[in-house]
């Protein structure tokens, strides 16, 4: 898996990566309106059982997404994607607050644009 797209969390003791995809970006814009409005739902939820609820979705979300690009590269033995009660009950809520910052790493690194500029000599200042 490519580290520059990736975060990697513990759940249970084992290792998931965290990883935006099209289809996760596709699923987030469907819930939420976009990636720009996740940080926003995710701070105003109405309350502690929403916000969890949806801290759920997404890790369970992104870390199905590494999981779904092994099945498609090793169709004779796919693994299980992981379930939102299964994070649910492997985890703590301290767990879900330290893995914040693994989510955000994910988001930003699968969002992340490389942008090369040209050498143009139509914008060059004369000297």
């Amino acid at each position: 898996m490519d580290n520059e797209r990736t975060a990697s969390i513990s759940i249970g003791g084992d290792e998931y990566v965290l990883l935006l995809t099209t289809k996760a970006t596709k699923e987030i814009a469907g819930r939420y309106g976009g990636l720009e409005n996740l940080g926003d739902k995710l701070m105003k939820s109405e309350n502690v059982e929403m916000a969890l609820s949806e801290i759920v979705w997404l890790i369970t979300l992104l870390a199905n997404q590494s999981t779904l690009v092994y099945n498609i590269k090793h169709k004779d033995a796919p693994k299980e994607l992981l379930t939102e009660d299964e994070v649910e009950i492997l985890t703590s809520p301290i767990d879900l607050a330290e893995y914040k910052e693994a989510i955000m790493n994910a988001l930003y690194k699968g969002a992340k644009r490389n942008v090369l500029s040209e050498e143009s000599q139509k914008n060059a200042v004369a000297p």
